[in-house]
């Protein structure tokens, strides 16, 4: 007896790993999830590097070309021991520098937009890398994460949303709607390998995908839990005087009078650093629930704090793109129509064109004895204002006593 509801007991484990296994594949395996923040993650990724390209520009010999103080051999050298590769370091020349620097700005622009997403996905991570590589010291934190992220978003099926790849697939599909005409059912011209190999290939893209977003979405949990345990290590997080501190640094003082003033609420600036701390260690646990949709606001005040007190953007800006990623797609979805509520309720409480506000309590304005005239006209006894409408403007004028 005992035996047997042992053996039933494992029976409903099995049953239930049988069933969580497969309910895990069919996610992984079904359909692409969150198609729109990955089109959400290559729209902010190239754009912040489009963006950074051009601030640079000026100074782009100083940084990456061959005028820069860290010169291709002193990079030549860092290859050597890190296995690391770049681009820009295959010649010294000027003219191959500048090409490969319009290049970048290309690239990042075309993968924004989203046009042939797989191609530009590829060059747009061979980009940021060898930009990264060959100056690793000169760039700011911010693009350690783009770098990462332009790896990843190469697996991902980034351009079925919000590009010019999925506006042209929609347009084909239109016009191959429009020229197919009702005719009998024929033959199928495929033959069953090139079915297989369409499914296969659909489900390859589709694990890939998958796999490339959730690589993402942990990549985001470990940075944030990692830096909030380090933090928690720290005696000045502890005591809440690190922001007190990260204010007062020269490097990271943009706007002087800014940062004094904020630095003048200590409270805040305590309460603060506690909140940061809180948020980063307690952000991979509230990623399944709604309790997310409040934290990641209050990462994006965060985030937007550091960019302006700090002076680093491109670091906060990486970050709020890679919070996106948890956002679902039903989020996206309704966006255009809370955009469009609230276009439409601007609208309503705007004034018609060539109509004042209030002019439908204001009577028309006419001539002398003409109904809603500025004249003021004496009703005799006896008579209302029907009668007085419907007579001619002589018999409206009560005769003069006497």
């Amino acid at each position: 007896m005992h035996s047997e509801a042992q053996k039933s007991a494992l029976s409903a484990a099995e049953r239930w790993l049988v069933g969580r296994i497969t309910s895990l594949w069919d996610l992984l395996t079904g359909r692409p999830v969150s198609l729109y923040a990955a089109a959400v993650l290559r729209i902010g990724y190239g754009l912040l590097y489009l963006v950074f390209l051009l601030r640079e520009f000026p100074h782009r010999d100083e940084i990456w070309g061959p005028g820069s103080p860290w010169t291709p051999a002193l990079a030549h050298q860092l290859f050597d021991q890190t296995g690391w590769f770049s681009v820009l370091a295959l010649s010294e020349s000027r003219a191959y520098f500048e090409f490969c620097y319009v290049l970048a700005l290309v690239t990042s622009g075309l993968f924004m937009l989203g046009w042939r997403t797989r191609v530009m996905s590829v060059l747009f991570a061979v980009a940021v890398t060898s930009f990264h590589g060959r100056a690793i010291f000169m760039t700011d934190g911010g693009d350690n994460l783009i770098l990462l992220m332009s790896i990843y978003l190469a697996l991902t099926a980034c351009g079925r949303r919000w590009s010019l790849d999925a506006r042209r697939s929609r347009l084909k599909a239109m016009r191959a709607g429009e020229t197919t005409k009702p005719t009998k059912p024929t033959e199928p011209t495929q033959s069953l390998f090139a079915r297989q190999l369409l499914d296969a290939r659909t489900a390859l893209i589709t694990v890939v995908h998958n796999c490339g977003m959730f690589v993402i979405a942990a990549q985001v949990c470990f940075l944030y839990g990692s830096a909030g345990l380090y933090k928690v290590q720290g005696a000045s997080w502890g005591s809440g005087t690190a922001l007190h501190y990260v204010l007062n640094l020269e490097l990271f003082r943009p706007w002087p009078a800014l940062s004094h003033f904020v630095d003048e609420h200590t409270l805040v600036v305590a309460i603060a650093g506690y909140v940061t701390v809180l948020l980063q260690v307690a952000f991979p646990f509230v990623l399944f629930g709604r309790l997310k949709y409040p934290v990641l606001a209050m990462l994006l005040g965060m985030h937007t704090g550091i960019a302006v007190l700090m002076g680093l953007p491109l670091f906060s800006g990486a970050m709020i793109v890679a919070d996106a990623v948890f956002l679902p797609d039903r989020f996206y979805t309704f966006l255009p129509h809370l955009c469009r509520r609230v276009v439409r309720r601007t609208g309503s409480r705007r004034p018609a064109p060539g109509r004042a506000a209030g002019s439908g309590t204001v009577p028309a304005q006419g001539g002398p004895g003409v109904l809603g005239s500025k004249h003021r006209v004496v009703l005799p006894a006896g008579r209302n204002d029907m009668t007085l409408a419907t007579e001619p403007p002589s018999a409206q004028v009560p005769p003069k006593n006497g």
